[in-house]
Order: structure tokens, then C-alpha cells, then sequence
């Protein structure tokens, strides 16, 4: 290759290499704080604004576009700064406010930054300058958990279902959702620690064990681990009563049935008795009467 073709090529690159270092390097920098918050509250976003350009910069702004987004801004979504000198900064802050009716979840805000060349004359055309960009809002689910405990076959002695229900009226989904039981009073037929999964934001999920009660009135000890909506670890201990009859209690309040299998034994006998009883009196009296004629 010709050396003065090379010698371009790389003075080419050079030249692409040091106006890209400069556009890098004369901008406005802007830099946003993360925050979360919760349906119907309000979280302050803060933004900073720093002029790296190589010229000073007047009648700087910063807006949000809350465009079909779930939020409000608590006052005005525009806000003026200062005049930044090179290597100047400056921030404004907004107060966000999510809807009440919000879906929890991740959001991206977008803003504009509006500023003129303080070199350049202000009614210039080219000298309206911008920065567009956009910056991450979390909505988070408060936890709203309640438990009850269900029986069924409560009944001293006898075999039944003892069940945990976890019902979430947050709104958030929680996962990974294990309960596990410590028996105290019953004993436990099947595993004592149940995987539910996922209990979904206004629904329930029930873990059931099988047991065998060995007293009245019991506790239901549960240790209930789960993730919340942040994905963050969380751990439950319940000591929630359970009604125990016992067997008189249970029939009296109809719980169970009582069993008549043995009167009907005993009634199909009696009547089996009766027959034979009968039917050896019916042929006593044939033989008296042939022996009366």
C-alpha cells in the first residue's frame, strides 16, 4: 500500500478518535437518585445537572415527562437553575407521587434538560440546546399477610385434615412460599412441611396436613418462610388455636354421626332369633293337631 495512503487512513482515525474524546467530553451530565416507593405516596427525585461543555451555559431547565404514566408531580413538573459557569452543577428536585390504583413494578421517568449557550446570542436558532434521557422508579407492594387454621374430622382419636391458609391482601405477589409445622397435640401422618409456591396479590393458597388429635383445643405452630415483592427474604412464626372435640362433644354438636351399625346387628339377630323361635312354634302346634285328630 501507497505510504501516504496509510499515512491518511491513520490521521483519519486519529481525527474520528479526538472528535469523538471531545463530544465525550463537552456535555451535560446528568445524574438521577433511585427511590422507591409505595402505591399513593411520594418519593423526591433529585437531579443533578453539570455543565461539561467548553462554553458557559444560561436559562437551564429541567422537565419531566409524565406522559401516560401512573404518577403526579407535586407542584411543577418544570423547574428552572442557575446559569452554570464550565464545570458547573446544579440540581432541581421533584416530589413524585404514584396513583393509588398503580400496578407495582419497575418504571422509566423521562426528562429533558433545556440550556443556551451564554457565547451565542439568545435568539439564535441553533442555540436552542437539549439533553433527553430517562431515569428508574420503583413501585413497591407493602406485605399484607393473614393466616387462619381450618380442621376438618377435629375430633379426638380419629383421623383429620389440619390446614394453614395464607392469604395475601397486599398488592404484591409473594413466592417461594413454605410452611412447616412443629406438632403439639395431634400426631402428624404426613410430612410436616409443605411448598406452595407463589400466592398471588388478593388471593390464598392452603398448605393441609394429615393428623391424628390427641387432645382438645391445640395450637397450630407454623413457621411460614417466603419472599416478598423486593425479592427480599422473610420469615413468619404462628401459634394460631385450633377447636378439638371430644367424642360425646362431637355428637352432640353434630360434628360427626353416631354409629348404629351395632343396634342393626343387634336387630337383624333378634329378628333371626324370632324366626327360628317362631318357626319351631309353628311346627309344634302341626304335631299337636295331627296327634289331636
Amino acid at each position: 500500500m501507497n505510504p501516504k495512503i496509510k499515512i491518511a487512513i491513520v490521521t483519519g482515525i486519529l481525527a474520528i478518535y479526538l472528535f469523538t474524546m471531545i463530544s465525550l467530553a463537552s456535555a451535560i451530565l446528568v445524574d438521577v437518585n433511585y427511590i422507591a416507593i409505595y402505591p399513593g405516596e411520594s418519593g423526591s427525585v433529585k437531579i443533578d445537572v453539570e455543565n461539561n461543555e467548553n462554553f458557559d451555559i444560561k436559562d437551564v431547565s429541567v422537565a419531566l415527562d409524565l406522559t401516560n404514566l401512573p404518577f403526579s408531580v407535586v407542584g411543577s413538573s418544570e423547574k428552572d437553575l442557575d446559569d452554570l459557569n464550565e464545570d458547573d452543577d446544579d440540581s432541581a428536585s421533584f416530589s413524585l407521587k404514584a396513583n393509588t390504583d398503580i400496578t407495582p413494578g419497575d418504571y422509566n421517568i423521562l426528562y429533558v434538560v433545556k440550556y443556551k449557550n451564554a457565547d451565542e446570542p439568545s435568539d439564535s436558532v441553533n442555540n436552542s440546546l437539549r439533553k433527553t434521557g430517562g431515569f428508574g422508579i420503583r413501585v413497591s407492594a407493602k406485605t399484607e399477610l393473614s393466616f387462619t387454621a381450618e380442621t376438618q374430622t377435629n375430633v379426638i382419636g380419629q383421623q383429620g385434615k389440619l390446614s394453614l391458609k395464607i392469604i395475601n391482601s397486599g398488592l404484591g405477589d409473594i413466592r417461594f412460599v413454605n410452611a412447616k409445622i412443629s406438632p403439639s397435640g395431634y400426631t402428624l401422618l404426613s410430612s410436616n412441611e409443605n411448598y406452595i409456591g407463589t400466592v398471588a396479590s388478593d388471593d390464598f393458597e392452603t398448605a393441609t396436613f394429615d393428623v391424628i388429635f390427641n387432645q382438645e383445643n391445640v395450637n397450630l405452630n407454623a413457621v411460614v418462610s417466603y419472599k416478598d415483592f423486593d425479592n427480599k427474604e422473610q420469615i413468619q412464626n404462628l401459634n394460631i388455636p385450633v377447636q378439638v372435640y371430644t367424642r360425646e362433644r362431637a355428637l352432640e354438636l353434630g360434628i360427626i354421626k353416631k354409629n348404629n351399625t351395632t343396634i342393626y346387628v343387634g336387630i337383624v339377630i333378634i329378628l333371626i332369633i324370632l324366626w327360628f323361635v317362631y318357626r319351631s312354634w309353628r311346627k309344634r302346634q302341626k304335631s299337636k293337631n295331627k296327634l289331636g285328630r
